[in-house]
């Protein structure tokens, strides 16, 4: 029964609603608060990311990329072409013109690929002073809908948790519906998918760029929230960050990356008790994590809890 739970998605969704509802209510301060809108920000981005990882298999080193579209596009919008920043926001389709010649790859060559991908825009953000500030980075506009001036831990965890939750939510719908049932078959084999009609370059392109929707939006929340943005939203190293996330948690599971998102922003937090081990303290936690629970958190501790059961 826990395990059948665990793995709908519309139960997951359910859950994330009560938690994001409930969680403001236990927090003492507005660090924590700040911590939380954190969280629902890099959750955003792993749950896209495990529709492209965990249900169409195909890898992303580069995901940040996107995350840094995202980030860029509500601070050079606004600033060098006059758009407004909600109108920034829309920016993930660009997926869609870098998507349709790398989907061509397979296997490593396509983990490469994106991560090629990735480094270029992190080296465009990087150098491209007179647009995005150089290694400097920028300051970001604050958005207003109506009047509303969006800023604070208090606002942005709102914002960001309804946007996690709705995110989840169309996730969930994906995942139940034909499309997630090719991205699985595409998942196990290519080949096969293909022998069985399925256009296996059309439903890549779809994850794809579903994915990369995700991590735009998610990165143009973060740099609101900020209100700053360098190019290290970009780096190599938040990709790999990106995907340990979904790791940690579970591939193939929602609720997993959200659990490892959850994981990776709490677990820098705890271990500053550390001072200059916390590095190598975090290091350690996470292969102790992937060597007792390979599968991630959420669906060994499913498994667990189902084999007691029986």
């Amino acid at each position: 029964m826990m395990r059948r739970f665990v793995q709908s998605p519309y139960a997951v969704v359910l859950v994330l609603a009560i938690v994001v509802a409930i969680l403001p209510l236990l927090l003492p301060s507005l660090f924590y608060l700040r911590v939380a809108a954190l969280i629902c920000i890099f959750a955003l981005a792993v749950v896209g990311l495990n529709l492209l990882i965990g249900f169409a298999g195909q890898v992303s080193l580069g995901h940040a990329g996107f995350f840094g579209i995202g980030a860029y596009a509500v601070a050079v919008g606004p600033t060098h072409l006059g758009i407004p920043p909600w109108l920034a926001l829309i920016v993930g389709a660009i997926a869609f013109l870098v998507g349709r010649p790398i989907l061509r790859l397979r296997g490593h060559y396509l983990a490469v690929a994106t991560l090629g991908m990735g480094l270029l825009f992190a080296m465009v953000f990087a150098n491209e002073s007179a647009w995005t500030g150089g290694p400097d980075g920028m300051p970001v506009p604050r958005l207003e809908l109506f009047g509303w001036r969006m800023a604070g831990p208090w606002t942005w965890y709102w914002i960001a948790g309804v946007t996690l939750v709705i995110g989840a939510w169309i996730a969930a719908n994906v995942i139940a519906s034909p499309t997630g049932r090719a991205l699985r078959a595409i998942h196990d084999s290519e080949t096969a998918a293909q022998v069985l009609g399925i256009d296996v370059a059309r439903y890549k392109l779809i994850a794809f760029v579903l994915s990369a929707v995700y991590a735009a939006v998610a990165g143009a929340y973060l740099a609101m929230f900020d209100g700053l943005v360098t190019p290290e939203v970009a780096g190599f190293l938040r990709s790999i960050e990106f995907v340990t996330m979904a790791v940690l948690g579970g591939l193939g599971s929602t609720l997993g990356g959200i659990v490892g998102a959850a994981l990776l922003v709490l677990l820098p937090q705890l271990l500053t008790v550390f001072h200059d081990y916390e590095h190598i303290a975090l290091g350690l936690v996470m292969i102790v994590v992937m060597i007792f629970v390979p599968a991630g958190i959420v669906p060994s501790l499913a498994s667990l809890l189902g084999w007691r059961r029986s």
